[in-house]
């Protein structure tokens, strides 16, 4: 029977989402990193810059380790949505290693504490919080921007899966993903038609 080590656990699952958000952004352009390609402007860099923000505060402020590199958008100083997108003059490089520098600053905060540790989150209405659930966030926070991410990427050069050599997603070339597309499309077109048979769903 193994032991568990649930700090550990959560570390390793912050980690990989941290590695699988910026491998996104190898082999593109500048353009391509920054390019906005939803409605509300989600762009790969400024996933990073936004993660880099959420790292710096839940595990330095909120611990009484305030992380040097914290920019202007926790502050009420930025352009608006200053998380979420990076001006021409900032500069991937930078970014990245904001980004980087910031999960280290993390990571020494969570090697030094307990789980059980408490912060308080800063603010007008500072509210108490534990370091299992700031870490717990975390892994939340941060895999569901790399998600984000996975489709922007698909969106800028068709590239899918958790790792650079495609691992963690199904088989298929081009053509075959294209097959299944159009399968897809056709059964949600079947389903949205006017007067169709619920009674018939699933049903060819």
């Amino acid at each position: 029977m193994t032991g568990s080590d649930f700090k550990a656990d959560l570390q390793t699952y912050l980690q990989d989402a941290r590695d699988v958000l910026l491998w996104k952004l190898e082999g593109l352009s500048e353009y391509d990193i920054r390019r906005p390609l939803t409605p509300t402007g989600t762009n790969l860099l400024g996933l990073v810059k936004h993660l880099a923000g959420a790292e710096a505060w839940y595990f330095g402020a909120t611990f009484g380790r305030p992380f040097a590199g914290t920019a202007l958008w926790i502050t009420g100083d930025a352009e608006p949505n200053a998380d979420l997108w990076a001006r021409a003059d900032e500069t991937r490089e930078e970014t990245v290693g904001l980004y980087r520098r910031a999960c280290a600053h993390a990571d020494e905060t969570i090697g030094a504490l307990t789980l059980d540790a408490v912060g308080r989150l800063p603010g007008d209405r500072p509210k108490e919080i534990t370091l299992h659930r700031v870490l717990t966030h975390m892994v939340a926070e941060t895999q569901r921007h790399a998600g984000h991410a996975d489709i922007v990427r698909e969106l800028v050069d068709g590239a899918t899966g958790q790792r650079a050599n495609g691992a963690n997603t199904a088989p298929g070339d081009a053509a075959a993903w294209a097959g299944h597309r159009d399968r897809v499309e056709r059964a949600a077109a079947a389903a949205g038609r006017p007067g169709r048979d619920p009674g018939r769903a699933g049903q060819t």
